[in-house]
């Protein structure tokens, strides 16, 4: 019996061609991370903004615990919404004229009395020589007035000596009576004459004054052609530039009077029927919550009126209130009036009782200057 011989059986791998390499496609998974490392990095990650979470809650809970309009307000303080407000004045050219120079831009600051632009005097100023050349010739018309006046004053003297001497004659028969009658009228053309030359001197006279009043209304308007700030306050607008050909009353800067700085507040009628002028008002600004600013009513309305369309909800725009402004003190915008913007909105608390006490989140509270 021969023997058997057997032979392994071919894998799959042995089966290939010569050469046959299998390629698997490969994923790349980036560096192994143990599973410990990867969750204490997560959380370092999430920290930051747990803190966050934690600080912005701990903020808006301190907001709404200090705010004066979460915390219920005492018997006889009132609160509305107002927004601030200024004064607007606009500084124009009082006579037609050429826009020489504006001395500001929008947003400066100016005191009282200074120069924000000047108009051209040219013809001002001529008219200014004109007028000064007609005082010295009626200056010069006086004095020759006088003259005619005591030239007047000697012809009738003398036509008086000689109707005397001719009285003296008629009545010694000497000369006949129409050469008295002559020498009489003669007395009286010398005294009418007289009175029309002491006319024209108070008319000469009257010339002079009128000059003088040309000449001083002239330098007025020339001084006027000087634009000065009527207020401490800020430059608002450049309504105008330099050439430019206004007509009367044309507007050149328009400003903000920030000595008279006010928040219209609307309180409803039980509370404004109390309210009396001086009465003591604190103002918090939705741009500054953190401050409370002293104020004080000086306007209530006389009339009610509805609610403006932009205060509140329709159901409040219905109900009748009073119109009231509560004024800062000039003295406190003085200091900080760097720092006044109107048109912020907020929040006015009005003590309608007098013996009402503020509470403490009420405290006056302003800017250190």
């Amino acid at each position: 019996m021969s023997a058997q011989t057997t032979f392994p059986t071919p894998s799959v791998e042995d089966s290939r061609p010569v050469g046959f390499r299998e390629t698997r496609p490969v994923l790349d998974a980036g560096p192994h991370i143990p599973a410990q490392v990867s969750k204490r990095s997560r959380w370092r990650n999430l920290a930051p903004w747990l803190l966050f979470t934690v600080l912005l809650g701990a903020g808006v809970s301190a907001y709404f615990w200090t705010s004066p309009a979460k915390q219920p307000l005492p018997a006889g303080i009132i609160a509305s919404n107002g927004r601030l407000e200024a004064t607007e004045v606009d500084i124009a050219a009082k006579l037609p004229g050429r826009i020489e120079a504006v001395l500001v831009q929008e947003g400066d600051f100016v005191e009282r009395g200074q120069v924000v632009a000047r108009m051209d005097t040219s013809v001002l100023r001529a008219q200014l020589h004109e007028a000064r050349a007609e005082a010295s010739r009626a200056r010069m018309a006086v004095t020759t007035a006088n003259a005619i006046v005591d030239q007047r004053r000697n012809e009738l003297s003398l036509a008086q000596s000689v109707l005397h001497r001719s009285q003296q004659l008629v009545q010694g028969h000497f000369i006949s009576t129409e050469k008295l009658d002559t020498d009489q009228a003669q007395v009286n053309v010398a005294t009418a004459t007289l009175t029309a030359a002491i006319s024209q001197v108070a008319v000469a006279k009257a010339a002079v004054e009128a000059a003088g009043a040309t000449i001083d209304r002239i330098q007025a308007d020339i001084e006027d052609s000087v634009l000065r700030a009527p207020t401490a306050g800020r430059a608002q607008y450049r309504l105008a530039q330099p050439g430019e050909v206004l007509a009367a009353g044309g507007k050149v800067i328009g400003m903000l009077d920030l000595a008279d700085v006010y928040m219209t507040l609307f309180l409803p009628e039980d509370s404004a029927g109390r309210l009396a002028i001086g009465a003591q008002a604190r103002l918090v600004f939705d741009a500054a919550p953190e401050y409370v600013v002293p104020a004080r009513i000086t306007f209530v309305a006389t009339e009610a009126q509805f609610t403006p369309k932009a205060v509140e909800t329709a159901t409040e725009r219905q109900k009748l209130v009073f119109r009231v402004k509560a004024q800062l003190d000039p003295k406190l915008l003085r200091e900080h009036w760097t720092e006044v913007k109107a048109g912020v909105p907020g929040v006015g608390y009005v003590q309608v009782d007098p013996n009402a006490a503020w509470p403490d989140a009420l405290a006056v509270r302003v800017p250190v200057s």
